[in-house]
């Protein structure tokens, strides 16, 4: 029987795609037909970023070799299939580079596959000792599967997660297995932000819970706990718990878990709850003591911390609420199908007069396109003088025949003649340089292809300011007396990796404050990587001008065009994976 035709795949191929999407009733009849995998011909399509197949129920295995085909591999969702560890094993059985985020949600799984740190399934591919096999992933969603426990292996497969969804499984204890019984501050997901895990049936949560020190969001609704651990009080980040549905013994912290009062909680747990009998008062008195005993062996009392504090860079969140006239972005419906996702924020005080503050700027901008951008695929950049900006500015498509912009350093042209011209230097340069790679925007032209539209932010009159993922406009050019910024960072691939570039973007351009402050009369200086090799050390005159004079993060909304919010940032859960470096005032 021959096999069955995959006009989609077919079509990606030709077209050079980086999303692919199937479902549907005929996705799953030709799944079925091939005994409940993905067809070969999808791991002949190496480009692909983002790939989804949802609400197939045929879907019992991925087939050998995924990881190694898709090694570009951004977003991989495989939400509603009937996967077990074994079907997942075969085909995350290597490591997925560049994957950041991964949805397992309603798959039935009763135990986690070998690549994400579980027993069952096939062993991956020998790796390095110690190399993660997804150094990248941020988000991984278990939700609404059959998982009973799940193991340390987790920490060493995905380090940098981020937010870890666990809702609607059978889990008895948290974090039960996933931390070492010595975990500590610094060890195993040191950025994990976000543990949901309702509707399960956890009956104990562990006072390692303390042990995750980024940990600001926790869901625990509709489990089975009567106590909960006096060491939540030790969570140094933790803002919002919902502790609702479960039936504790302490009727007054009942009462305050049904008014989601969190801070309220976290202070009566901390002051050791009512009607503490003498063995408990003992062990809560026994805690502050070894609280303070390693205080002071971490010579981190209380001098210390206002040192370090001082020492750390500044920022002062502006909210939309406290602004009279706030900047809005407006992001029409065609950018859904072409690139949906932006972030913007406005960042004023930034000092670009001294020296080569502004090439050290630009520099990092670079720096940042290469590496946390990865070369642009996964987002882009764009930096504004904002008194050159006229509000409210819409992000919107428009056919490359009709797109005019004014790039860096060129004069105003279409965007398909742009694209021609950029296409013609690259062919002059390789030849003059006899090369096969090339350099400058033309390395970027292919993130274009395919693509019927392509997007733009719009200012009020009209003016196309920015062009990603290629250039913006040389109107709002960054220049050496600009001190108020207009940052955007658009992707095709996910909001979270916005969020993630901004922080960072915002505390490279903090870090390069302090380096002109500390630098001021060496005007001379050339070297670009200065102002990236982290912390440096300031007088104490020159820490109280930056505590006196912080960078300031105005908000920005990103609505709808009925005026529905998609996103603003900076929001109360933004700038957490930067906090070690940065001191952000709300």
């Amino acid at each position: 029987m021959a096999a069955a035709a995959w006009p989609e795949l077919e079509a990606a191929a030709r077209e050079r795609r980086r999303e692919l999407a199937l479902a549907g009733a005929a996705v799953a009849e030709r799944v079925a037909a091939g005994g409940g995998r993905l067809p070969a011909a999808l791991l002949a399509l190496p480009l692909l970023q983002s790939l989804e197949l949802s609400g197939c129920a045929a879907l019992r295995e991925l087939g050998p070799g995924l990881a190694a085909a898709l090694p570009a591999l951004h977003t991989l969702v495989l939400r509603g299939n009937a996967l077990g560890p074994a079907g997942l094993g075969a085909g995350l059985g290597g490591p997925l580079p560049a994957l950041r985020l991964l949805d397992l949600s309603g798959n039935g799984l009763e135990a986690l596959p070998a690549a994400l740190g579980g027993a069952a399934g096939a062993e991956p591919a020998a790796e390095p000792a110690g190399a993660p096999a997804f150094p990248q992933l941020r988000s991984l969603n278990l939700s609404g599967n059959r998982l009973r426990e799940l193991g340390p292996g987790l920490a060493r497969a995905a380090p940098q997660l981020q937010a870890l969804l666990l809702s609607g499984n059978r889990l008895r204890a948290l974090p039960g297995g996933l931390l070492p019984p010595a975990a500590a501050a610094g060890g195993p997901f040191p950025l994990l932000s976000r543990l949901e895990a309702a509707d399960n049936e956890v009956a104990e949560l562990g006072a390692d819970i303390a042990a995750l020190p980024a940990l600001k969001s926790l869901d625990v609704a509709n489990n089975q706990l009567r106590e909960l651990p006096a060491a939540l009080a030790d969570c140094p980040r933790l803002k919002e718990a919902n502790f609702r549905g479960n039936q504790l013994k302490d009727k007054r912290l009942e009462k305050m878990v049904n008014g989601c009062q969190t801070k309220a909680i976290l202070e009566y747990l901390r002051a050791g709850g009512r009607g503490k009998g003498k063995a408990e008062s003992a062990r809560e008195e026994a805690r502050k003591k070894k609280r303070e005993k390693q205080q002071k062996k971490d010579g981190r009392d209380g001098e210390q911390d206002e040192l370090e504090e001082a020492s750390k860079l500044l920022v002062k969140v502006l909210h939309v609420s406290e602004n009279p006239a706030p900047l809005v972005v407006k992001a029409s419906p065609g950018v859904k199908d072409v690139r949906p996702f932006i972030v913007c924020c406005i960042l004023k005080g930034v000092n670009l007069k001294p020296g080569n503050a502004l090439k050290r700027f630009l520099s990092a901008q670079t720096k940042l396109h290469e590496d946390i951008c990865e070369k642009r695929t996964a987002a882009t950049i764009a930096t504004h003088d904002l008194q050159l900006i006229k509000g409210p500015l819409i992000y919107d498509v428009q056919p490359p025949d009709e797109l005019k912009i004014m790039p860096l350093g060129r004069k105003e042209i279409k965007a398909k003649d742009l694209l021609r011209q950029l296409q013609l230097e690259a062919e002059e340069q390789r030849k003059q340089k006899k090369r096969q790679n090339v350099s400058g925007l033309h390395k970027y032209l292919q993130l274009l292809d395919g693509k019927d539209n392509y997007p733009c932010l719009v200012d009020a009159e009209g003016v196309v300011i920015s062009f990603p993922p290629i250039t913006n406009s040389e109107k709002t050019k960054i220049r050496k007396d600009t001190r108020d910024l207009f940052l955007e960072v658009t992707s095709d691939t996910s909001l979270q990796i916005c969020k993630d570039v901004m922080d960072t973007l915002i505390l490279k351009i903090a870090e390069l404050n302090r380096f002109t402050l500390e630098n001021k009369e060496d005007s001379g200086s050339d070297n670009e990587s200065d102002a990236l090799c982290g912390p440096v050390n300031l007088n104490p005159s020159q820490n109280l001008q930056l505590m006196n004079f912080p960078l300031v993060v105005e908000q920005v909304r990103v609505v709808d065009t009925d005026g529905n919010l998609k996103v603003l940032y900076p929001s109360k859960t933004d700038l957490t994976t930067v906090s070690s470096l940065l001191t952000v005032i709300r």
